[in-house]
């Protein structure tokens, strides 16, 4: 049985009891990172398997088709994390028109009871599910005593008097804040995924890239950025990054495009990850190819320098195996 799963219906995935965590985890930060070790714990120790249940797309990209919010985390990327955080299973469960019609407690009675024959259930502060968005840590718990689990909520998880949010976290990555991305996400703020072929215009112009596509998601971010660019060698390697949809060559969908400083590798099909350092300059559309390149140019000198005075991390901050 695969441990990841996309579907409400279907047959029993833990006949002997659960251990289950709710939650968007967008970005997977500190408080998302307590929510999910915490159920993780506890499932080991009724000795059950650790759930962690989540939705793609996210209700409030789901809600919104033309004007889809920013994305933190891509869903395989999502799903990655979980696992390594000790996620037995993962439920990225399909939010469409008909999973947001199911009342709150058709999607108890469904999903954590006859699916996960759920044990405990932990969600976040103030988590809203089911149609209207009618349920919540209380009805959990109602709920709970008939069906035989428990329902919990955990703390908000706190900084210097801040509580750690995705929302606060998008707004420090727009306004080129990574120290305080990082500290509320646990980790440097990066992009992962498989490298693909573009139409190689930056080779043409003397900077070749390495390509990563989002899906149809919104990234949180665009510009150019000093980065560094894990799972291409034993050590991060210093690069500048292009985030966004190429308004000088009437580019649409967004794309991330790392230019590797002194590299010459094929990296096409590869999962490399692109952490962002610092942010250069805003996204601009240039009157011609030539103004581009001399740009380029200067925000790759830029990038280099401040590369120089920031010391990569040990090693990366995922697993490239």
């Amino acid at each position: 049985m695969s441990r990841l799963f996309r579907d409400v219906e279907g047959g029993p995935r833990c006949p002997h009891g659960s251990v289950v965590c709710i939650g968007a985890f967008d970005g997977l930060h500190l408080g998302h990172q307590a929510l999910v070790r915490h159920t993780a714990a506890r499932a080991r120790v009724i000795g059950v398997p650790a759930v962690v249940l989540s939705f793609e797309p996210l209700p409030r990209e789901f809600f919104a088709p033309a004007a889809p919010p920013p994305r933190l985390l891509l869903p395989r990327a999502k799903a990655r994390r979980l696992f390594a955080m000790d996620a037995d299973q993962v439920g990225l469960l399909r939010f469409d028109r008909r999973f947001s019609s199911l009342a709150a407690e058709e999607f108890i009675d469904k999903v954590l009871v006859e699916r996960l024959a759920a044990t405990e259930v932990w969600v976040g502060p103030e988590f809203r599910f089911g149609k209207g968005r009618a349920g919540d840590i209380g009805l959990l718990q109602r709920m709970g005593d008939t069906h035989g689990f428990v329902a919990g909520e955990i703390e908000p998880v706190m900084l210097d008097g801040e509580r750690v949010s995705s929302t606060r976290i998008r707004e420090a990555l727009v306004a080129g804040d990574f120290t305080t991305a990082t500290r509320f996400l646990g980790r440097p703020y990066a992009i992962d995924g498989h490298v693909v072929q573009g139409k190689q215009l930056g080779r043409t112009l003397g900077f070749p890239t390495a390509n990563l596509r989002f899906g149809g998601k919104v990234p949180a971010l665009s510009g150019i950025y000093a980065t560094w660019v894990h799972g291409v060698a034993d050590r991060p390697w210093p690069s500048v990054s292009s985030l966004g949809t190429r308004p000088t060559v009437a580019g649409v969908e967004p794309l991330l495009e790392a230019h590797l400083f002194d590299f010459d590798a094929d990296l096409y099909g590869r999962r490399i990850e692109v952490e962002f350092v610092a942010k250069l300059r805003d996204e601009m559309k240039f009157p011609d190819l030539p103004s581009l390149t001399e740009q380029m140019h200067c925000d790759a000198a830029q990038a280099r320098a401040i590369l120089q005075t920031h010391q990569p991390p040990v090693s990366s901050t995922t697993s490239f195996a």
